[in-house]
């Protein structure tokens, strides 16, 4: 059965991600023009999949090497400086705060700073959305510190990128990786036609001549001495052999040893008595120019001096063209060359190589046969191709998520540690809290004047005021005056009802606030009346729950009703003698008993045919009034309810998942798992706790926990709702990331949860006291 459950829950998550976009990526790697491998693939990839998916934005946030960095296109939003840890805590927090939906790193050791490029890790713990990895290294023997960063990058990361069959088996031998986390996907290459090298040798003016090409930015451990020795036995053969090597000595080589190697490789030329044969072109080289250097090619060479090369742009650039291609047996040579789609040589034998580039200019049609097997082969690598497969990935890494927990925001579990409750910081109810009352909106943390307030979240202000009050707070009364004025002012006496909406220059945007508004306000009122002790605030709250109450029998909403009879509980605890409150308590109770035995089955135990939000507000109010009316059937239908919705927002692992509200759930119909809201977990703990109140069964006390601990992190993303840096709470759960906005409901939210568990805590305490 647990099984089954938890199958289905992931059917469920699943099926909430269907037809869901990526609608903003952030590419995380150097970028040109920063010359530089790394920086023309993340450019490459950026641009395959901005071109390929138009709706979805694309950023780019490069590793700045030098200090005046790079002139960088616009689509470049932030820049990381390569050996400057605090820049890349800052890069965290941007995309943290920009609505990045995921993040595709491009990790190569060399372009992160810290030890191993440990300073990239920095960078990722403390992003809060799914990560995609490329991997451009995956070393066979790496020390200790390259170990240990590529283990963490591979935690840290939901999904890994390999361009080859050996750089996954590398990663699950080596760095026991699970092979479910990996994604093998071809390196990116130009969607070039199949043209005969003849077509652009005179761009270059060498019509007429065999062409040998070699490319990429220029270091000592990429062989080009190997070729240049071979030359003397070649022109023996062919004497119109013309070997061209494209590309700038990497910037690098040039700060550390400047062009020393280039003038060795010269020099030898000379020495070997090619160098008429030889031709550098000695700058850095755009895609266009690459693609017409690469057309001219009959031969293609990658004469690199060892094996540990798990990929190469170069040698993929020149496959997918069409190219014969001979090259030292390195990895990625090794894997991409097999089938006949090109030659293989050993490293640094000039003889070796000689000998095979005689042997496929003797033979035209074994050359073009080859070429043919590698054009065919590359046509899977396009760009548009591997922006699909990227997409895929993508699309995985959300669905399946495995987010590391950054260590501040793991949850104890509250049932086993029952006196560790977080803190009470006030610092955000402050700041949104002004002289007229509470804000409703924040744009992340900033209150957003242009949504005004509401009578609603007032009511809950107040609320929790008041229970601070209790818990002996001396702030709390000049906060409860001043939410209690804004209900005072949102007092219709014409209609006896409450207005809702009131713009920042407060002008009421309405003359009657929606059913709900005006039961959540009875609610206030009422937990007023029953547990303040000022009396300056009693006097209105009395006059306005006297007031308010009748116009409450006209509502047509469940919630308002309940929310209603949670306020009269909390009066009648005060005035239990009060006739008039008890019938209105008594029409509505009558009314939700009804609601629940005409639409209660066995597999459906609720009071409407969909559940949607604040929903154990519902049953939390029917035990109210089982309770003090007093009424059987009600305590029963509350209980069977309550219980039958915790065992629905219980996931198989244990943790709450309520109703989402982006498309709730309705009768006969899959349920929403997004967008989880606060309120919901706040009804729950509230709910809970009243049960328990009631019954004694610690089973209740456990479930209020459960649903609190949803905010700390203990949720289907593991990631805390509650902001511990300012005392706020997020406005939600989306399925792959957070609603940093931290608005008036859902920080209220938090602070009531938090509120009503310590003071049940301090109830329990009191009456062990008495006991003893």
């Amino acid at each position: 059965m647990m099984i089954r459950k938890i199958q289905k829950e992931i059917l469920i998550l699943k099926q909430s991600l269907t037809g869901r976009t990526i609608n903003r990526i952030a590419f995380v790697g150097n970028y040109s023009p920063r010359q530089c491998g790394i920086a023309t693939f993340t450019t490459d990839l950026c641009e395959a999949i901005a071109t390929q998916y138009s709706g979805t934005t694309c950023i780019a946030m490069p590793v700045n090497d030098v200090v005046t960095g790079y002139a960088y296109p616009t689509r470049v939003r932030f820049e990381l400086t390569e050996k400057d840890i605090n820049s890349y805590l800052r890069a965290s927090d941007f995309l943290n705060i920009n609505d990045v939906d995921l993040v595709c790193l491009q990790f190569e050791y060399g372009i992160f700073g810290g030890k191993a490029g440990s300073h990239i890790l920095a960078l990722l713990r403390g992003l809060r959305m799914p990560i995609v990895t490329t991997l451009h290294t995956i070393l066979k023997t790496p020390d200790h510190d390259q170990r240990r960063v590529l283990e963490e990058v591979a935690a840290l990361s939901d999904r890994l990128v390999v361009m080859s069959e050996r750089g996954s088996e590398f990663l699950q031998k080596i760095y026991n990786v699970s092979p479910e986390k990996i994604d093998l996907i071809p390196h990116g290459i130009p969607d070039v036609p199949f043209v005969d090298p003849s077509f652009n040798k005179d761009l270059f003016g060498v019509e007429g001549k065999t062409v040998l090409l070699s490319f990429g930015l220029l270091s000592s451990n990429k062989g080009i001495e190997t070729v240049i020795s071979a030359l003397p036995e070649i022109v023996a053969r062919y004497p119109d052999i013309v070997y061209i090597v494209v590309g700038a000595t990497h910037p690098h080589v040039i700060q550390n040893e400047g062009e020393t190697y280039r003038l060795s490789l010269q020099w030898l030329a000379q020495q070997k008595g090619v160098e008429s044969n030889v031709i550098f072109y000695n700058r850095f080289v755009s895609l266009e120019e690459l693609v017409e250097f690469i057309s001219a090619a009959d031969i293609y060479i990658t004469p690199y001096l060892n094996e540990a090369q798990i990929v190469s742009g170069t040698l993929a650039y020149t496959l997918g063209a069409g190219k014969a291609i001979i090259s030292t047996p390195y990895w990625y040579a090794q894997e991409i060359l097999s089938e006949g789609r090109g030659m293989l040589v050993p490293f640094s034998d000039p003889s070796a190589l000689a000998e095979q580039v005689i042997k496929l200019l003797d033979n035209e049609s074994e050359r073009h046969a080859m070429r043919k097997r590698a054009y065919m082969f590359g046509r899977k690598m396009i760009w548009s191709e591997v922006a699909q497969r990227y997409m895929e990935s993508f699309e995985r890494a959300r669905v399946e998520r495995r987010h590391y927990i950054p260590p501040g925001f793991i949850a104890k579990a509250l049932d086993k540690y029952p006196g560790e409750l977080p803190p009470l910081k006030l610092d955000h109810l402050n700041h949104l809290t002004d002289y007229t009352g509470i804000l409703q909106h924040s744009l992340f943390t900033v209150p957003n004047y242009s949504h005004g307030y509401t009578t609603d979240d007032n009511a809950r202000a107040l609320l929790v005021s008041i229970l601070l009050d209790k818990l002996g707070n001396n702030k709390s009364l000049d906060l409860a005056s001043r939410y209690l004025a804004f209900l005072g002012f949102a007092f219709n006496a014409e209609n006896g009802q409450f207005r809702n909406f009131m713009d920042y220059q407060r002008n009421w945007l309405e003359e009657k606030g929606s059913d709900d508004s005006q039961g959540r306000t009875l609610l206030a009122l009422g937990t007023v009346l029953n547990h303040s002790n000022a009396l300056v605030l009693k006097g209105l709250a009395g006059w306005l729950f006297e007031q308010a109450l009748p116009a409450i029998l006209l509502t047509t909403s469940p919630r308002a009703w309940a929310f209603t009879l949670i306020g009269i509980d909390e009066y009648l605890q005060k005035f239990a003698g009060d006739s008039r409150v008890s019938r209105v308590q008594n029409e509505l109770a009558e009314r939700l008993l009804t609601l629940y035995q005409n639409n209660r089955s066995d597999e459906w135990r609720w009071y409407e045919k969909s559940l949607s939000y604040c929903n154990a507000a519902l049953p939390h109010a029917l035990l109210t009034c089982g309770k003090s009316i007093p009424n059987e059937a009600m305590t029963t239908a509350g209980l069977e309810s309550l219980n039958w919705l915790a065992d629905l927002n219980r996931a198989g692992a244990g943790h709450f998942v309520p109703i989402g509200s982006n498309g709730f759930y309705h009768y006969g119909s899959e349920r929403a798992r997004f967008d989880q809201q606060p309120v919901e977990a706040q009804a729950m703990v509230s709910a809970c706790l009243e049960a328990f109140r009631i019954t004694g069964d610690k089973f209740w006390n456990k479930e209020a926990r459960r649903a609190f601990e949803w905010f700390l992190g203990r949720n289907d993303l593991n990631l805390s709702i509650y902001d511990p840096t300012t005392g706020g709470c997020r406005d939600g759960l989306h399925s792959d990331r957070l609603n940093e906005n931290q608005g008036s409901e859902s920080t209220l939210a938090f602070l009531q949860s938090l509120l009503e568990l310590r003071l049940a805590e301090q109830a329990h305490l009191s009456m062990k006291v008495i006991l003893k």
